[in-house]
């Protein structure tokens, strides 16, 4: 049998941090190769974020730990530690799955006290990941959240979003409803190196494309922008035209963060592939997580005339650029995730 052996018993490489999270089992199957499932009883569903994070939500679900979409640049690599995995190669295979969260969710919003503000959901990992295919969480989170009358965004790299387009479409008629795909590289080469385990971004213009078929608005994250790679003039008008093309209503763009673990993950995938850039990034990187001012004034104000060249708003409340002045959100994120 295809499932024979697969229980908490078996030696899968489970670290004890699991352990505490109410860790049923861990499964790998063929359909994942080199994907571990690890899957939990959540004790919580709803995340709430400290007022210090300067965020414009509060509230925050998460379904997943870990992504196979395995971006270079995850700056929730660093939540995986609190498991005792590693940010690496573990937050790329070593997936942790709530599956009862709708169950909790539901449990969660039910209460007096629940004042309908606005969830976020792919804050922290993409909710659309290659295991949503498999474990269908996002069905039962957006019906607790709709049932009870709260509005929610979505942010996701993830194409599997367009299975649930006809569900998002018919509870925007009783909440609101945000959706944003992320796509900050057209270039199929780099996006190949960089975003391996992502679609591709044309299959994400053909999402962005869906979603207005579906008679959704869709913003779309232009980040994060990679310095030397795919900053420059060509590229961005490229993306926004394409991004503009497939009626995307509306685009922020904003430059690499390189926060705790991240950082070190990436640049060692920099001097792999890119050696000759490696000085510069630690250049531009050598005071902290985050880009120069001057260097991230110089974006904007590239970037601002194609956004407005392309018919695109330039912003949204819901994602703006965190302050530098504030602690950063995959800092924020990581208490009381389960």
């Amino acid at each position: 049998m295809r499932w024979a052996g697969q229980s908490i018993d078996v030696d899968d490489g489970a670290l004890p941090g699991l352990q505490r999270l109410g860790l049923i089992r861990s499964v790998r199957t063929p359909q994942f190769e080199g994907i571990t499932f690890h899957e939990v009883l959540c004790k919580s569903a709803l995340n709430k974020i400290p007022a210090a994070s300067m965020l414009p939500f509060r509230f925050t679900v998460n379904g997943y730990r870990g992504c196979s979409h395995a971006c270079r640049y995850c700056f929730a690599r660093p939540t995986h530690e609190y498991l005792d995995f590693d940010s690496g190669r573990d937050f790329d295979t070593q997936l942790v799955v709530k599956t009862n969260v709708a169950e909790v969710l539901r449990r969660e919003l039910r209460r007096p006290s629940w004042t309908r503000e606005t969830v976020a959901l792919g804050t922290n990992t993409d909710p659309y990941q290659r295991a949503e295919g498999r474990y269908a969480l996002m069905p039962g989170i957006i019906g607790a959240l709709a049932d009870f009358g709260t509005p929610f965004s979505i942010l996701t790299k993830g194409t599997l979003l367009r299975r649930d387009l006809p569900l998002l479409t018919e509870v925007s008629r009783r909440v609101d409803v945000s959706v944003a795909i992320s796509l900050a590289v057209g270039d199929a080469e780099i996006h190949s190196r960089v975003e391996p385990g992502t679609p591709s971004p044309q299959a994400r213009l053909g999402l962005i494309a869906a979603i207005r078929d579906a008679g959704l608005r869709c913003h779309v994250m232009v980040a994060p922008v990679l310095p030397h790679l795919t900053d420059s003039d060509d590229h961005l008008d490229d993306l926004l035209r394409r991004i503009s093309e497939a009626g995307a209503t509306s685009v922020t763009v904003f430059g690499l963060h390189l926060r705790g673990s991240t950082r070190g993950w990436f640049m060692d995938w920099l001097a792999r592939t890119h050696p000759e850039l490696v000085g510069q990034y630690r250049q531009l990187y050598r005071k902290g997580a985050y880009l120069p001012a001057e260097y991230r004034a110089d974006l904007q104000r590239r970037a601002a005339p194609l956004v407005a060249k392309y018919g695109l708003a330039p912003d949204r409340r819901s994602f703006r650029e965190a302050p530098t002045t504030a602690p950063p959100a995959a800092d924020v994120l990581q208490p009381a995730l389960f």
